[in-house]
C-alpha cells in the first residue's frame, strides 16, 4: 500500500498525472517536504487559503527560487552553452520584481498601474473585439471541415495570445515575432530540462523581445495609444512619484504574457478534452450561459493551467500542526486544493451545475488574486459558447492517442489537441 512517503513529486509520471499523489498527500501530509527541491508542498485547500491570506508570513518574495531553477539549468549546460548565454544575458536590461514577487505595499504600486485595464467595465467594452478574434479562430476550426485539426494550434493557442497582445499594443508587423517569444517565455516557468541549443534559443528571443519593448515604450512615451504599454511608459508609481525604468516595464509585460496567453490557451485546451471525454457535457451546457461560466469554472478547477506557486517564509510559524522555520520555501498547490473533496463534493468530477465552482483557487486568492481573471473568463466563457454553437461531436481524432501534458511542476498544459467535431 502506497503511503505519502513514496510520493515522487518529480517524477515524469507523477508530474504528467499529479492527482493520485495530491490525494495521498492531503489525506497524510498536507504539509509535506521535498528534500531534492528542499520545498515544503501544501496540497489541503484550507491550508493553501490560510497561506494565501498570511502575507507578512507567507511572503511572495520568492525570487531566489526561480534564480536557483535557473542556475541548476545553466550549470548542466555545456561550456560552450554556458559562454553564449552568459554573452545574450550580458545585453539584457535588468528585470526588477514588480507584481508577481513582490509584497504590499510594493506590489498595489505597479498593480494599481494596468489594474483599470482590467475593470468590469473595460471588460465589457472589450467584449465585441474578443469575440471578433473568437470568430475568426473559430472560422480556422471550420476550414478543416470534418477531418483532424489541432484544437491547440487552430484555436486554444492563437485567441488568447492575439488578445493579450491587443491589450499590449502590439504592432501588426511584429506579431509574429511576438508570437514565438511569448510562447518562449511563457515555456521559461515550466521548470523543465532544455537541450543546449534551445536554451540560447530561448535567450536570444528573450533578448530580442526585450528591444521591442523597450522601443515600444520609448515611442509610447512619444505618442501614447489606448494600450497597456503606454499606461506603464506614462504614467508614475504613487510610492516614489516616478516614471517606470526600462527594466519595470519589461518586468510588467512579461508576467502578462503568462497570465494573458499560456494559462488561457491551457484551459482552453484541457476544457475541449473534457468535452472530448465527457460528451454528454456538450449537450449539457449547449446554448446554456450559466453552465457555459460553471463549466469554463470546473476547467479550471479540474485542470489549473498553474498547479503551485511558491512562498517563502518569513518567521517561525505552523500550518496545520506543521512546524515551518523562517527561510523556508513553501509551495501552494492550486491543483491540489482544487481536487479537495472536503471542498468540492466529487471533486474529479465535472458538475456543471455546482454551487460556489468560483470557489476553485486557479487565479489564487487575495492581493495577489490573478490581475486578469475577468479577461480569461470573458475569453473562456465567450470561446466555448462559440465552440458549442458551431460544432457537435466534439471528440479526439479517429486514431490519435490521448495527449499528454508537458511534464511541469508550475503550469500544465496540452502542447496539442488534435479533434474533430461536426459542424452545426
Amino acid at each position: 500500500m502506497s503511503s505519502a512517503a513514496d510520493v515522487e513529486l518529480f517524477s515524469l509520471e507523477t508530474l504528467r498525472d499529479p492527482y493520485p499523489a495530491y490525494q495521498r498527500l492531503r489525506a497524510e501530509a498536507p504539509v509535506f517536504h521535498v528534500p531534492e527541491m528542499n520545498v515544503h508542498v501544501i496540497t489541503r485547500y484550507d491550508l493553501v487559503r490560510q497561506a494565501i491570506k498570511e502575507t507578512e508570513v507567507f511572503s511572495s518574495r520568492y525570487d531566489g527560487f526561480l534564480q536557483e531553477s535557473q542556475r541548476i539549468a545553466f550549470e548542466a549546460a555545456s561550456e560552450d552553452v554556458q559562454q553564449q548565454l552568459i554573452k545574450l544575458t550580458a545585453e539584457m536590461v535588468d528585470v526588477p520584481p514588480t507584481m508577481l514577487t513582490l509584497d504590499e505595499p510594493d506590489h498595489t504600486n505597479y498593480r494599481s498601474l494596468v489594474n483599470k485595464l482590467f475593470v468590469a467595465a473595460r471588460i465589457r467594452e472589450a467584449q465585441d473585439a474578443v469575440q471578433g478574434v473568437i470568430d475568426e479562430c473559430a472560422a480556422n476550426l471550420l476550414a478543416a471541415g470534418s477531418g483532424p485539426v489541432d484544437f491547440v494550434e487552430t484555436f486554444a493557442g492563437p485567441v488568447p495570445l492575439r488578445i493579450i497582445a491587443d491589450r499590449l499594443g502590439i504592432p501588426e508587423e511584429d506579431r509574429d515575432f511576438f508570437d514565438d517569444a511569448a510562447t518562449a517565455a511563457a515555456s521559461a516557468l515550466r521548470l523543465t530540462p532544455l537541450p543546449g541549443e534551445e536554451m540560447v534559443r530561448r535567450a536570444q528571443l528573450a533578448l530580442d523581445l526585450q528591444k521591442l519593448l523597450i522601443r515600444l515604450v520609448d515611442a509610447r512615451r512619444a505618442e501614447p495609444r489606448a494600450d497597456m504599454i503606454s499606461i506603464l511608459a506614462n504614467n508614475k508609481l504613487e510610492i516614489g512619484d516616478r516614471a517606470l525604468t526600462h527594466g519595470e516595464c519589461i518586468s510588467v509585460l512579461n508576467q502578462f504574457l503568462v497570465a494573458g496567453h499560456e494559462t488561457t490557451a491551457s484551459a482552453f485546451s484541457w476544457g475541449m478534452l473534457l468535452l472530448c471525454e465527457n460528451p454528454e457535457l456538450q449537450e449539457k451546457i449547449r446554448g446554456d450561459d450559466k453552465r457555459i461560466k460553471t463549466f469554463v469554472e470546473e476547467t479550471l478547477r479540474m485542470e489549473a493551467p498553474v498547479q503551485g506557486l511558491p512562498r517563502l517564509v518569513t518567521k517561525d510559524t505552523e500550518l496545520g500542526g506543521y512546524k515551518l522555520s523562517a527561510g523556508d520555501m513553501v509551495m501552494l498547490r492550486y491543483g491540489a486544493a482544487n481536487r479537495d473533496g472536503d471542498q468540492f463534493p466529487s471533486p474529479d468530477d465535472v458538475d456543471v451545475d455546482r454551487a460556489k465552482a468560483g470557489q476553485q483557487l486557479a487565479f489564487g486568492a487575495g492581493v495577489h488574486f490573478c490581475i486578469g481573471a475577468p479577461l480569461a473568463r470573458q475569453e473562456l466563457t465567450l470561446g466555448f459558447r462559440t465552440l458549442m454553437d458551431m460544432g457537435a461531436n466534439w471528440r479526439l481524432a479517429e486514431g490519435a492517442p490521448r495527449p499528454e501534458p508537458e511534464p511541469s511542476f508550475i503550469l500544465r498544459n496540452l502542447p496539442g489537441l488534435q479533434v474533430q467535431f461536426d459542424p452545426r
